[in-house]
C-alpha cells in the first residue's frame, strides 16, 4: 500500500502524479533532489534509517545487472519490515517483487534502456507485477532526448546522472540531439548557463546546461499529459534516433498494454502526421469496434464517400452536396485515412470527428492497405444489396477497387473528376434512383442503437434500446433516449458521441443481455467520486472514461471510469469514477 504517491491523471500509459512529500513533486520528474540512498547491502550490512516525509528514502539493497539469473536474484533478495515515512524499493525488472513502498527504481536500467525491444520488456514486466499506484523510477539513463519516451512507456521519476556525466564529457545535450562542445559554433539554448558567450562556456557550464535541458523537457512532457497529446509529440520526438523508434514501435505491438490504460475518448484532437498514426491505440480501437460490434440496420444501398476536412463530415459543404444528391436513399460511409471508414451514426463518436490529417493528394500504401482492410471486414460484417462507390480517382479508388475484388457485391463508380462535380453528383443521384428513403425517426433510432453497440458490445443496442422514444433537445445531435413511461434512460454527448447514462438507464442496463461494466463498493453513497480504497471489485474491460454502473449495500449510481479496472482493483489511492448520480438503498 502507498500512502505518498498519487496518480492524478493519465495518458495512455504515461501519468500525471504527486510524490507527497513535505514539499511535493508532481512527476514524471528528476527526483534527484529528494532521493537519500540507504545503501547497498553487497559491502555491510544495513539497518533501515529513520526516514522523513521531507524524501524518498531508498532501503538498503542488492542491485543485480540486467540478465541476472531469476535463482540467484531470488537468493539476494531483500525483505524490509514496514516503515511510516516515504520509501522506494531496488528491484530487477526481470523479476520484481512487490516490497510495500511508494515507489521502485530497477536496478538493470542501463541494460536496456537503449535497446528497444530490452526496454518495452523490462517495463511491462515491472508494470505487470508493481502495483499500480505506486512509482516507477529509472536511474543513471534519462537524458533530454529520451525522457519523453521514458514518460511515455510509463516511469514516473528519473535522475539527472547521465546528463551530469556526459555534461563532464563535453556533450551538450538537447532534445534532439547531442554535440560535443568542440563543434558548437553557437548554443542553441536560452537557459541560464548558456546566457554568455560561446567562447566562455566550459564543460561545468555543460553540466548546468544539461539539467536545465532536462527539467525543461519533463515539463513539456507534464504537459502533454495534462492535454492528453504526448502521443502525438512522441511520434516526432521518437525520430531524433534510432532506439527511440525501435522502442516507440514496440509498444504499439503490445496494444493490450497501451489500450488498458488508454481512454476511450479525450478532448484534445489527434494530429495524423506521420503513419505511425496508424498504430495508435485510438484508431485501431475505433476500427476495431466498427468491424465487430457495429451493425448497420438500414435496409438501403451502401454508399461510398470520402472524407471531408470539416468535422463532423456532415457540417461539410462537400457532404452537404451528396446529402442533396442521395436524400437518404442510401447508407453513407465515409472513407479516411487514418480512421477507415465512418457510418454516419457515428461520426460524432470519438475519434471520427476528432482528427487531423495532413492533406497531399496523395495516399502511403501503409494507408491504403489500413482502410482497404477495414473495408473489407466492415462488408464482410454489414449486408448491403450494392455498393454505390462515390470516390476520386486514385487513393480512394484504388481501395476500393482492392476490396471489390474480394466481394461479391456489385459495385458502381460514380465519380466524373471530381466528386462534387455536377455531372458526378447527378451520377451518384441517379444511382439511387427507385430507392426508398429513410425517416428521421429510423436515422435516430438507429443511430442510438449503433452507439450502443460501439459503446457497450455487440447487439447492446437492441437489448438496450428496444423500445424507446428519442426527444431532440436544442438543435441536432442532442438527444435524449426515454423509455415508454417518459423516463429518460440516457443522453446522447454530441462533444465525444457516446452515451451517459441515467439512473433508470443504468437499471436497464444491468437488467438487460448488454456487457455491463460495474463497480462494486463498500457500504457507503458515494457523491461526486468514488475513491479506490472504497471499491471491492471492477470489471475487467473497464477503461477511463467507460460508463460504469456504481453498485454496494447502500447506494446505486452511474458515472465515468478514471481509471481502469485493473487499476481500480489494484489502487489505494486516487479516483476510481466520477458519479453522474446516484440512489440511495
Amino acid at each position: 500500500m502507498t500512502d505518498y504517491f498519487e496518480v492524478l491523471d493519465r495518458d495512455g500509459a504515461a501519468r500525471i502524479g504527486e510524490l507527497r512529500l513535505a514539499e511535493p513533486v508532481t512527476t514524471p520528474a528528476r527526483v534527484d533532489d529528494v532521493l537519500v540512498d540507504s545503501g547497498s547491502l553487497w559491502n555491510a550490512n544495513r539497518e533501515v534509517p529513520d526516514g522523513d516525509e521531507a524524501s524518498l528514502t531508498i532501503l538498503p539493497h542488492r542491485s543485480l545487472p540486467a540478465g541476472t539469473r531469476e535463482e540467484v536474484q531470488d537468493a539476494f533478495g531483500t525483505d524490509h519490515a514496514d516503515t511510516d515515512f516515504p520509501t522506494a524499493a531496488v528491484v530487477a525488472s526481470e523479476n520484481p517483487t512487490e516490497q510495500g513502498t511508494d515507489a521502485y527504481i530497477l536496478s538493470d536500467a542501463a541494460g536496456f534502456v537503449g535497446h528497444g525491444e530490452g526496454f518495452k520488456d523490462a517495463i511491462i514486466s515491472a508494470k505487470e507485477a508493481l502495483p499500480a499506484d505506486t512509482a516507477l523510477v529509472l536511474s543513471g539513463v534519462a537524458t533530454p532526448r529520451n525522457v519523453a519516451l521514458l514518460a511515455y512507456a510509463g516511469v514516473d521519476g528519473v535522475d539527472a546522472k547521465l546528463a551530469k556525466v556526459k555534461g563532464s564529457q563535453g556533450k551538450y545535450l538537447t532534445s534532439d540531439d547531442e554535440a560535443f562542445l568542440e563543434d558548437l559554433d553557437e548554443l542553441p539554448c536560452s537557459c541560464p548557463a548558456c546566457q554568455q558567450p560561446r567562447d566562455e562556456f566550459d564543460r561545468e557550464d555543460c553540466i548546468d546546461h544539461n539539467v536545465a535541458a532536462l527539467d525543461a523537457e519533463l515539463r513539456r512532457v507534464r504537459e502533454r499529459v495534462r492535454a492528453g497529446r504526448l502521443r502525438d509529440y512522441i511520434e516526432g520526438q521518437a525520430r531524433h534516433d534510432n532506439w527511440l523508434t525501435a522502442a516507440f514501435r514496440e509498444f504499439d505491438d503490445q496494444y493490450s498494454y497501451l489500450e488498458t490504460r488508454t481512454p476511450v475518448f479525450r478532448t484534445s484532437e489527434i494530429s495524423a502526421a506521420t503513419s505511425d498514426t496508424l498504430r495508435r491505440v485510438e484508431i485501431q480501437r475505433f476500427a476495431e469496434r466498427v468491424t465487430t460490434r457495429y451493425r448497420n440496420r438500414f435496409d438501403n444501398p451502401l454508399v461510398l464517400v470520402p472524407c471531408s476536412a470539416r468535422k463532423p463530415y456532415s457540417d461539410s459543404q462537400s457532404h452537404g452536396q451528396f446529402h442533396d444528391a442521395i436524400g437518404y436513399r442510401g447508407h453513407t460511409v465515409s472513407m479516411t485515412s487514418p480512421i477507415g471508414v465512418v457510418p454516419p451514426e457515428l461520426e460524432l463518436t470519438y475519434p471520427a470527428q476528432h482528427y487531423d490529417s495532413v492533406v497531399t493528394g496523395r495516399w502511403s500504401e501503409d494507408e491504403k492497405e489500413f482502410v482497404a482492410s477495414v473495408l473489407r471486414q466492415y462488408l464482410q460484417r454489414n449486408d448491403y444489396p450494392r455498393v454505390v462507390a462515390h470516390v476520386p480517382d486514385h487513393g480512394y479508388r484504388d481501395i476500393v477497387e482492392r476490396v471489390e475484388a474480394d466481394s461479391d457485391l456489385d459495385f458502381e463508380y460514380t465519380v466524373e473528376g471530381h466528386p462534387t462535380d455536377t455531372d458526378s453528383l447527378a451520377n451518384l443521384a441517379g444511382a439511387l434512383e427507385g430507392e426508398l428513403k429513410f425517416s428521421k425517426r429510423e436515422r435516430q433510432h438507429n443511430t442510438i442503437k449503433a452507439i450502443a453497440d460501439y459503446q457497450f458490445g455487440e447487439d447492446a443496442g437492441d437489448a438496450l434500446f428496444g423500445d424507446i422514444e428519442i426527444q431532440t433537445t436544442g438543435r441536432y445531435p442532442k438527444l435524449q433516449i426515454r423509455n415508454g413511461d417518459g423516463d429518460q434512460l440516457a443522453t446522447m454527448v454530441p462533444q465525444y458521441g457516446l452515451l451517459a447514462m441515467t439512473l433508470a438507464g443504468g437499471d436497464r442496463w444491468l437488467a438487460s443481455d448488454a456487457p455491463t461494466k460495474t463497480v462494486d463498493i463498500e457500504g457507503f453513497v458515494p457523491h461526486g467520486s468514488v475513491l479506490a480504497p472504497g471499491v471491492v471489485d471492477a470489471s475487467d474491460d473497464i477503461r477511463p472514461g467507460d460508463e460504469v454502473v456504481i453498485q454496494g449495500s447502500a447506494a446505486f449510481a452511474v458515472g465515468r471510469a478514471e481509471m481502469s479496472g485493473p487499476e481500480v482493483v489494484d489502487s489505494t489511492r486516487g479516483v476510481a469514477s466520477t458519479v453522474r448520480h446516484v440512489r440511495e438503498r
